[in-house]
Order: C-alpha cells, then structure tokens, then sequence
C-alpha cells in the first residue's frame, strides 16, 4: 500500500466517530434480525439434510448413502458461496454495504419459501434434487455476502474502541436463525408423527420464512449507508477492482483470514447440523438432539456479546485462540459424552462446544477480519476469505464426517482427529497473525 494511501484510511474511517446512536442502533438491530432470517434459512437446508431430505428427494439410496447425497446438494450450496461473495463483494466496495444486505436478503427468503413448495422425489422424478439444488445454489450465492455485509456495515458504524462488540452483533443473529430453525423443527417434529412429519412436516419451517422477510426488510431498507463508504466516495477512493487490490496489498491477511477460518467453519457444521445425523443413527430421538443443539444455542445468544466484549479488552487473536485450542482439547472428551446417549449430558457437552468454544471464535472473527483489511476492498476481503474456506472446511466436513463414519462404523475418533486438525491450521495462522486494531489507530490519528 501507498504511504499516501495509508495516511488517508485513518481520516476516511473516522467518520463513523460522528455516526449518531440512533443509527447506529438501526444498523445493528438491521444486522442482527437480517442475519437471523439469512441463516434460518440456510441452517434449516442442514438440518433437514441432516434429518429428512434423504427420504424425500434421494430414496433411492440407502439410508447412509441418502444422507450423503443430500449432503452433497447442501454443499452444492458453499460452491456458490464464494461467486456470491466476489460479485457482492465487489458490488459492496464499489456501490455500497446497504445495497447488498437487501438484494441478499430477497435472494435468501425467497429461495428458501420455494424449497418448501417442491414435489418430492416420488411425484417428479429426478426433477426434485435437481429443483432442490437450485434453490440451494440461490441460498449460497445469497450467503456468500450476508454476514460479511452485516459484519462490515456494524464494524463501520462502531464508536472507537467498540468495534469488537459491534462487529461480533452480526454473529448474534446468526445464533439467532440457528436457534430459529432448531425450534422450527423441534417443535413441527413434536407436534406430529414421524408419517405426518415426512409427508409434509417437514415443509412448514420453510414456508414460515415469507412471514419473517417483510420485517427484516423493512429494517434494511431504513438503515443508512456505512459512513466509512460514504466518506471513500467524497475523498473519490473508491477502487475500480477491489480483488485486484485485495491480491495486490493483502495476500498475507487473505491467507490468515483463511487460516483461521478452517476451525470455526468446520466444526460449526459438525457440531451444530451433522451431529444430528450422528446422534439419530446411535439411536437417540431426534427431538432429543435437536433440543441439545437448541439450549446451546439459546446460551449462545449470552456468550457472543461476552466474547465481542473480551476482544476490545484483550484482542480478537486472544479471544479466538481460547476458542480453537479449546475445541481441539475437547473433541474427544465431547464424543465420550456423546456417546453415553443421556440427553442432559449431551445438552451440557454442547453448550460447553458451541456456545463458549466456538463462539470465542465465531464473535471475535468479524472484528479480526475488519481489521485485517483496508476499508477500500474490505468487503471483497472479508467476503471473499470466508466463503472460499466455506467450500473446504464447512462445505466439506458434514459430508467428510458421514464418510468417516461410514468407514469406521459407530466410531467417533476419526472425526475427533479431523475436527483437531482444522484447529491445529487455525492455530498456525493465528500464530501467523499480528493484530492490530484499526479502529484504535484510526483515533490516535485523528
């Protein structure tokens, strides 16, 4: 980077020193309900992977083999991820953060409300995977750039010295849509049999979807434009090709971005959609371990803005290595409690995984990528990094996790080995990392 460039940023970023509360309240309440609506959706595609859409769209498989073709459709959905994050990316840098929340936010409500009106396997053929794996491309394209336009958007609006709570809201609402759609099946699965369930049950969660996009639109659409953009506009810094940039000044902060990524993704994917499947075939119910995953993530809600909190106090790169050597620590003893099948223990093992472990990584990650890249191609940088970690770490490991299992039948510690591999990269690249707080330097400078 330029030295006149670089002493631009600081005064370009500053204007969100004089952001007013009141929209900065709108922004983050804009993040957190719009995030909750993108990632039902998207966790509600997972889940019914993980329970339901092996009898409906692939039965001509197996029951294992079922599962994992319907996890080869739900991944299908992280090769879109990163196409969306660089065409919204780019679109984000160049045009605007607002413009992106509500056309991603469409996307994602009304693809998922279409999966819920498809014909089964049984009524059209062939023709119903191949729907079902549209709509899930639609899902990815539109996932590739919602949480890091949420992310970008709060950490913009963030007073100094609280970007990292600011940054970690958007994560809030992704907590928020897991648990929203953990309950919408918990409590479709409760109220009717298993026939009942599978015949059209399993559908409603998806329909509700078009009842909650009126109101998260109706916030996006009233929330202003990130004053950090606007500022790069006035002082005319915008670039014309942000990942021409990105790859020119930041190829090191791509990669660690990267790096880290290979923990938190990964294991969010076993531990809060595929454990599911591991738990129904050791022959727990599958209310049982839907309402694990659901008070985990009920105490996740308090967890996030601790851990946002703890990264103003002691850095993001603190925060987040308590969460990937912890889970890498725990892994084994997580499966052990696992594998006694009480659903107490369990409940407890996972709110011990998920709700302190993981979300040490998951909220101190969106205040750590903001401050890795400049704010000119922030969006792609972020964008662009999370989603193409996604194809091989979150994308992959449902599907890598079934193939271990069915290789080494009602055996946990190949999958303890994987999960403790992705946290030994993450920990590499954190090692890698030098943190610096952007939103300090940008005071001292002004």
């Amino acid at each position: 980077m330029s030295t006149s460039t670089a002493s631009a940023l600081p005064h370009s970023e500053s204007a969100a020193d004089v952001a007013p509360r009141r929209e900065r309240m709108k922004v983050l309440a804009s993040a957190v309900f719009g995030s909750a609506l993108e990632w039902y959706d998207f966790y509600l595609y997972a889940q019914a992977a993980a329970l339901i859409f092996n009898k409906i769209f692939f039965p001509s498989f197996d029951p294992l083999a079922g599962t994992l073709a319907a996890f080869g459709s739900y991944f299908v959905g992280f090769l879109a991820r990163p196409v969306g994050g660089i065409v919204f990316g780019r679109y984000g840098d160049r045009v605007g953060r607002k413009k992106v929340l509500v056309i991603t936010l469409l996307m994602m409500g009304v693809s998922t409300t279409a999966i819920g009106f498809l014909p089964s396997f049984l009524s059209i053929g062939i023709a119903a995977p191949i729907l079902l794996t549209l709509c899930r491309v639609v899902q990815g394209l539109a996932a590739g750039a919602e949480y890091g336009a949420s992310v970008v958007m709060s950490a913009e609006f963030a007073p100094p010295g609280r970007r990292g709570i600011y940054a970690a809201l958007p994560a809030l609402g992704v907590s928020l849509g897991i648990m929203l759609a953990t309950a919408a099946f918990a409590v479709t699965g409760s109220l009717l049999s298993a026939a009942e369930f599978e015949s059209w049950g399993w559908r409603v969660p998806f329909l509700l979807s078009i009842l909650l996009i009126g109101a998260a639109l109706a916030i996006r659409l009233r929330v202003s434009e990130s004053p950090v953009f606007l500022a790069l506009q006035k002082k005319k810094e915008i670039v014309k090709a942000p990942i021409t940039e990105l790859f020119t000044h930041a190829r090191k902060p791509f990669f660690i971005a990267f790096g880290i990524r290979m923990a938190e993704n990964s294991t969010a994917y076993i531990f809060q959609a595929w454990i599911l499947t591991y738990l129904v075939q050791h022959g727990l119910s599958r209310s049982a371990g839907l309402n694990g995953v659901l008070i985990a993530t009920t105490v996740s809600l308090l967890t996030i803005p601790l851990w946002g909190w703890a990264s103003d106090k002691i850095g993001r790169k603190a925060v987040y290595m308590i969460g990937s050597v912890g889970i890498g620590l725990f892994t084994f003893p997580f499966f052990g409690i696992i594998d006694t099948l009480d659903p107490t223990l369990i409940a407890l093992a996972l709110v011990l995984m998920l709700s302190v472990f993981y979300q040490a990584m998951f909220a101190s990650q969106g205040p750590l990528l903001t401050d890795l890249f400049d704010p000119r191609f922030r969006f792609t940088g972020i964008a662009l990094a999370r989603e193409t970690t996604a194809i091989v770490a979150g994308g992959l490991a449902p599907f890598i996790a079934t193939a271990l299992l069915a290789a080494f039948p009602g055996q946990s510690w190949p999958i303890s080995l994987y999960v403790i591999a992705m946290c030994v990269i993450t920990t590499v690249a954190l090692l890698m990392y030098r943190e610096k707080r952007r939103d300090h330097d940008e005071v001292s400078s002004t």
